[in-house]
């Protein structure tokens, strides 16, 4: 069993999105995998959360990948969400022995909330909780556009100790900015994929 612990350079960089699809890639080339989601918090009624879509990659229940009491329907990160709802602080120990790596699943995939460094528990981050779960790897996933550079650079020098994979979501290559973030990132010793598929390729 492996942990690839999913991350971004932000929020709205396309996290889940490409998560989803990695996931979808990953089986398709025959390998079992798991999506755990440790908390989510979003905004009700605003369509499919993000345990829906990672359930649906997977084949699992959206339950299975987030336990139902790990909803938090305030945008916020998940211990604020908790904290403001009224519901018993968030222990980073408790999330790590609901997102334990499927045991029948080659890899699981566990997305965080925000960035490396975002509150996914009172006690802990993402990083803390990439740690404490043993993940192998990292997906990095961040905009391909201005201010990727010094975004990815930032959060890989957070995620040390960990071999990252950058995934330059939106990467088009018509577009002159892309193609020199990617050069950039790759002429500096950075890991990086352009889409989900080259990620499990990779990744495998």
């Amino acid at each position: 069993m492996s942990v690839l612990l999913v991350t971004g350079t932000g929020t709205e960089v396309g996290k889940t999105w490409f998560a989803t699809r990695l996931i979808t890639a990953m089986r398709e080339r025959g390998t079992t995998v798991a999506a755990r989601k440790p908390a989510q918090s979003f905004e009700p009624g605003s369509g499919p959360t993000d345990a829906d879509l990672l359930a649906a990659a997977s084949g699992e229940t959206p339950h299975t990948v987030c336990p139902e009491h790990r909803w938090y329907e305030v945008p916020m990160a998940p211990p604020m969400a908790a904290a403001v709802l009224g519901r018993p602080a968030i222990a980073l120990a408790d999330l790590v022995v609901e997102c334990a790596p499927d045991p029948v699943a080659a890899i699981t995939v566990v997305e965080g909330a925000g960035g490396p460094r975002s509150p996914i528990a009172d006690d802990g981050d993402c990083i803390d909780l990439g740690r404490a779960l043993g993940a192998e790897r990292v997906l990095l996933v961040a905009d391909a556009g201005l201010g990727t550079i010094n975004a990815v650079r930032l959060c890989v020098e957070a995620l040390r100790g960990f071999p990252v994979l950058v995934a330059l979501n939106r990467f088009d290559p018509a577009d002159d900015l892309h193609r020199r973030n990617r050069d950039w990132l790759l002429d500096h010793g950075f890991a990086v994929a352009l889409s989900p598929a080259e990620a499990a390729a990779l990744l495998a």
